[in-house]
């Protein structure tokens, strides 16, 4: 099979909303669904009773993991889900995926380069009633009202979420370990488009760093965990 064209970059030629907080990364990202990418046979049989919004976006992030693996010099090959759903890259590479309303994307590099990765995106809009109180703690409610009072542009409540996200999915590879929100906490540096996350369980890492942007709607956070 012939890996997918390249998603479309942004009018202008500008640095993708991927780019923005995964520079030096192979980042590939869509803004929209497309219809002739094709899948696997090992995949279509995930999908026996997947809806059409499942069917949809589990296709175009592949297509895009795909592009992302051809960047490297690979061929394309199924990406399957494995413990807890982390997708199984080829031997020497690691990635993360990310999908939500109108956007899908997908980050690769080499294992000798970067350690682990973890991208996630969100709609730049309020959490669900109730969810907050379930993802986060006390200082970081704190925080969050603070900055939203500052800048309401932003919704920092899914800020919080998506770098939790982020967190689990640079933390699994490295552990193979489940990570409750309850196990990180973060801070947010708005004027640095930074968070840390410090981690309340023993692990390889005691936390990670990572970006964020917010851009055509969306709030995007990203860890690049480095060797050494």
């Amino acid at each position: 099979m012939s890996p997918p064209a390249e998603p479309a970059r942004p009018e202008g030629g500008a640095r993708s909303v991927i780019e923005e907080v995964l520079p030096g990364v192979v980042g590939v990202e869509a803004f929209a669904d497309d219809p002739a990418a094709t899948l696997f046979p090992e995949e279509e049989a995930l999908l026996t009773r997947a809806v059409d919004k499942r069917r949809r976006e589990f296709t175009t992030v592949r297509a895009c993991a795909r592009t992302a693996l051809g960047k490297l010099g690979l061929p394309p090959v199924p990406i399957l889900p494995g413990a807890r759903g982390a997708p199984i890259w080829p031997s020497g590479v690691v990635g993360s995926m990310t999908h939500c309303e109108g956007y899908r994307a997908c980050a690769v590099a080499r294992r000798t380069e970067v350690l682990a990765l973890g991208i996630d995106a969100e709609p730049n809009g309020p959490l669900p009633d109730g969810v907050l109180a379930t993802v986060s703690d006390a200082a970081e409610r704190a925080w969050i009202a603070e900055l939203a009072r500052a800048d309401p542009r932003v919704s920092w409540d899914r800020l919080l979420f998506s770098a939790k996200e982020s967190v689990y999915k640079a933390w699994f590879p490295l552990t193979r370990r489940w990570l409750g929100f309850e196990d990180a906490t973060l801070t947010v540096r708005p004027d640095q488009r930074t968070f840390e996350a410090r981690l309340l369980v023993a692990g390889p890492v005691s936390g990670f760093t990572g970006r964020w942007t917010v851009s055509r709607g969306l709030v995007v956070t990203a860890i690049c965990v480095l060797p050494g």
